[in-house]
């Protein structure tokens, strides 16, 4: 569409303009929606009225002239253009809020944007008159007595009705026994709301929007301190794999203790053990001590050393307190933990055609120690060394490992330093597993005749101290009142040694005197 007038540059950009042209060649604008100039002659400036000589206090009254507000303009062609409000909006005016006599809110037309009339429209292109604010009255003086001075309502603040008279006692009427306003209802708490106080508005709820969640409890990392530990048992925070629940435990009996540690090169702890008493049928207290140690090279070694240890710890703290003779009881509780074994190997676990799945397999060694009797039992190569108290007295290792070394030994094929040199040396000969060639418990039967202390332990430890002597120089003295810390002192040191294996120890302390003398072994 052609233009109707000439424009002589472009209105947004001020690039010059041809006559012939539509749209700037600098920004694009279209030249045809610049409104042209307004038709026929300007209209006459609008006949200003005079302002009164006074105000009625005998003061001149102001006279303001167009020129003194910027909002005002005699031409009417260059008065600025009124902002167009969105729909549904109005001026406060408007919304019910009074304005001052005299003085238009906004410096422009009445805008409305329903069918509503204003209550005085008037032309948009129309003047107007501005007359001064008649003057505030002054407010009245306060009461004497009264606090903080309060200010007077505006004149053009609206009066709010007065309520209807309602019959006394009716609802929200107070009676004549009722408390004056600002008073404590009778018998109220000295704590309570004043009568007639309104009540305090519920504190809001905090926007979550604006605050992060509260963290959800659950366990803090044991490395940090600090971060949440997630499903898959990592540190949120410091990415830190937590300790599983085997991988440290303790446990302490007034009369033993133990504890077992997943050392520092394996992934997990497959070592299991279990500490009970019992009072016997002649009212003799018994101390059981059962400690396992999963073989490595089985499936689900862990597993398979919990089983035992908690099936033979159940098997002994049944029959004994019943009068069974204590090496009997060993036996049976060492053939019940190796029917628990073998039914695991009955529990799919690996795909079957998965490669490497056997049978879930461990070893078992385990002490009864009562008021007169020291009895062991065992299966593979974990260990008993019995410790006097007198460190003066000869110390000794009550078990023989199911093991390759231990053959050659018995055998006499190799010394015991040359045996446990070989490679072969740990190499199991006897344990608990459905895939064990012939299950052969141990047991044998001591009275000491001195105090002392019961050391019951895996490889993981006595790979640090074969022999009963150096056993013996480890153990604390005294280890028979506290059986915890000799026990924690035991397994630091193989700790500190390299801890390549679970490590495992049960101290029972031995309250009757003398040296053990073997009564009988299988």
């Amino acid at each position: 569409m052609a233009r109707t007038h000439q424009l002589a540059a472009c209105p947004r950009c001020a690039e010059p303009l041809d006559a012939s042209d539509l749209y700037c060649g600098g920004c694009g604008y279209d030249l045809s929606a610049v409104p042209g100039p307004p038709a026929g002659p300007p209209p006459p400036a609008p006949d200003w009225p005079q302002a009164r000589e006074t105000d009625g206090t005998g003061r001149p009254a102001p006279v303001l002239r167009a020129s003194d507000l910027p909002a005002t303009v005699s031409d009417t062609s260059a008065r600025p253009e009124q902002p167009t409000l969105p729909e549904g909006v109005r001026l406060p005016e408007e919304a019910g809020v009074p304005a001052e006599p005299g003085v238009r809110a906004g410096g422009g037309p009445r805008y409305v944007t329903d069918d509503r009339p204003a209550e005085h429209p008037e032309p948009p292109d129309s003047d107007y008159a501005l007359a001064a604010p008649p003057p505030v009255p002054p407010s009245p003086p306060a009461p004497p007595g009264a606090g903080a001075h309060v200010p007077a309502q505006s004149a053009a603040a609206p009066v709010p009705p007065r309520p209807e008279a309602a019959p006394e006692g009716a609802q929200g009427v107070p009676g004549p026994n009722a408390s004056a306003p600002g008073t404590p209802a009778p018998g109220a708490s000295p704590g309570a709301p004043a009568a007639g106080a309104p009540a305090s508005a519920p504190e809001a709820a905090p926007d979550p929007r604006l605050s992060p969640p509260p963290p959800e409890p659950g366990p803090v990392c044991a490395r940090c301190g600090a971060g949440r530990v997630d499903a898959d048992g990592y540190c949120e925070r410091c990415g830190h794999a937590q300790p599983r629940p085997r991988d440290h435990m303790e446990r302490e009996l007034s009369t033993l203790a133990a504890v077992s540690d997943r050392g520092l090169r394996h992934h997990r702890n497959e070592d299991a053990f279990a500490v009970a008493a019992t009072a016997l049928p002649d009212g003799a207290t018994a101390a059981v001590a059962v400690v396992c140690d999963g073989v490595s090279s089985a499936t689900r070694p862990d597993a398979a050393s919990l089983a035992a240890a908690q099936t033979a710890e159940a098997a002994l703290m049944a029959s004994l307190p019943r009068g069974t003779r204590p090496e009997q009881a060993m036996r049976e509780a060492i053939e019940q933990a190796a029917e628990a074994v073998n039914a695991l190997a009955d529990e799919p676990v690996l795909p079957p055609e998965e490669p490497g799945q056997n049978a879930p397999a461990c070893t078992l060694v385990s002490a009864i120690v009562t008021e007169e009797l020291l009895v062991v039992g065992w299966v593979g190569d974990s260990r008993v060394y019995w410790v006097p108290a007198d460190r003066s007295a000869t110390p000794y290792r009550l078990t023989e490992d199911d093991s390759w070394a231990a053959q050659m030994v018995a055998a006499r094929l190799l010394s015991e330093e040359e045996a446990y040199a070989d490679e072969r040396a740990h190499a199991i000969t006897g344990w608990l597993g459905a895939d064990a060639y012939e299950l052969e418990p141990h047991t044998a039967a001591f009275r000491p005749e001195a105090p002392g202390s019961v050391v019951v332990c895996t490889d993981g430890l006595w790979n640090y101290a074969e022999s009963a002597e150096a056993m013996a120089a480890l153990l604390p003295a005294d280890s028979g009142s506290r059986p915890l810390d000799a026990a924690r002192t035991l397994v630091r040191y193989a700790l500190d040694s390299g801890g390549h294996d679970n490590i495992t120890v049960a101290v029972v302390p031995y309250p009757a005197p003398g040296e053990p003398v073997r009564l009988e072994a299988r």
